[in-house]
């Protein structure tokens, strides 16, 4: 009977794995003809742009001909039969070439807003498409998990349940930002790279220092690309983590921070330094980075202050700021697609049973408490 019932499951985790590949085609295909679709909208409304101008200087012209051809008609004894005949000709030829400028105007802008219908439309297939593809990896990955070790804590089945799709949610979610990532950067780069290698085989022969000039510039963009990884390495989990710890590895952020921004934070610990559950050291990091990431591009602060308190149960963080500060609700509405990282913040602190509380108004700054168990699992390691 057990062996029926592996069987089957796996059965059904193949059937599902195959439904994902091609759901990722489908996303495939949709994202291609979107961008297809963009693209042509562009050229359109150019193409659009570029008519409009021409109408409008062709009907001053018609307006001035007209004009004129009123004053020939007024006085025509003044003028000979060419000039009448000419201003006539050139009226003539104004109108027909206003008019097909028109016909062509109105041409175009049908097309554009059927081709902005079609961009919509293909963008709420991706957008689908994109969601199907994220639930179907996270039923995958629910069915096919070992997740005994998240569950073993936990009495109640529901929040089992919801915790282990919400973990599984977050790791597709940041597979799915990191594949874009990679997509759009270094694997762009290195596709640029081997056209440029190809170049530089044939110019070796033909021409040197052009040759040399391009490896030049090869190493620059490797170089570049080189930076993008380590940086996407480092997003992905910073190994001082594990070598350092979190307040090094805090105080290495903060410090990379003040370099490269006009906005001062100071850092500040107090009690005991003792090495937390990596889970947990994670999670602080993650809050902190995504918080000074938010006061960098949107607080127009001039200080900030980082603060950590290591408690013998918990461990409690303050990042607090003095700029212009946000409505929550705006926040809350503009951070669905991503653009302030409070959702991610408030789901890390809560799957590891803590607390957390944002609080800001325009114009009075933001202040972020974050209160987590340290003996989550038992668990608590002196340095």
């Amino acid at each position: 009977m057990i062996d029926k019932l592996t069987e089957i499951i796996q059965q059904t985790l193949k059937a599902i794995e195959n439904s994902q590949k091609q759901i990722f085609e489908i996303v495939e295909e949709s994202r291609s003809q979107y961008k297809m679709i963009e693209e042509e909208l562009q050229r359109i409304k150019k193409r659009t742009e570029e008519i409009i101008l021409q109408v409008d200087k062709l009907t001053k012209l018609e307006k001035d001909i007209r004009y004129k051809l009123m004053i020939v008609n007024k006085n025509f004894r003044e003028f000979s039969e060419e000039d009448i005949k000419q201003v006539y000709e050139r009226a003539k030829e104004l109108q027909l070439q206003l008019m097909m400028k028109k016909n062509e105007e109105q041409v175009l802008i049908e097309r554009r807003t059927e081709m902005e219908l079609r961009l919509r439309a293909a963008r709420e297939s991706l957008r689908k498409a994109e969601k199907l593809m994220s639930q179907m990896s996270i039923v995958l990955g629910y069915l096919s998990g070992d997740l005994k070790n998240i569950y073993g804590q936990l009495e109640d089945i529901k929040e089992k349940q919801y915790l282990g799709i919400r973990v599984i949610q977050a790791q597709e979610e940041e597979r799915l930002r990191l594949s874009r990532e990679i997509h759009d950067g270094p694997a762009q780069v290195l596709a640029n790279l081997v056209l440029k290698t190809e170049l530089c085989e044939k110019l070796i022969d033909i021409d040197a220092n052009k040759a040399k000039e391009e490896l030049k510039v090869l190493r620059d963009v490797m170089r570049g690309s080189l930076k993008d990884v380590r940086k996407i390495i480092y997003d992905l989990r910073p190994m001082s983590l594990d070598d350092l710890g979190l307040i090094p590895t805090v105080e290495r952020l903060i410090t990379q921070h003040n370099e490269m921004s006009q906005i001062f934070v100071e850092f500040k610990v107090f009690g005991e330094r003792i090495k937390l559950l990596p889970v947990i050291e994670v999670a602080v990091f993650r809050v902190i980075q995504e918080a000074l990431n938010n006061i960098r591009k949107h607080s127009k602060a001039t200080r900030a202050l980082v603060k950590i308190e290591i408690t013998k149960s918990t461990i409690n963080v303050v990042i607090s700021d003095n700029g212009i500060g946000f409505n929550r609700e705006y926040v809350k509405k503009a951070d669905e697609s991503g653009g302030y990282g409070l959702m991610s913040m408030e789901e890390r602190i809560t799957l590891l049973n803590g607390k957390i509380d944002i609080s800001s108004s325009p114009g009075k700054g933001t202040k972020i408490l974050v209160s987590i168990p340290i003996d989550i699992y038992g668990e608590v390691q002196h340095e």
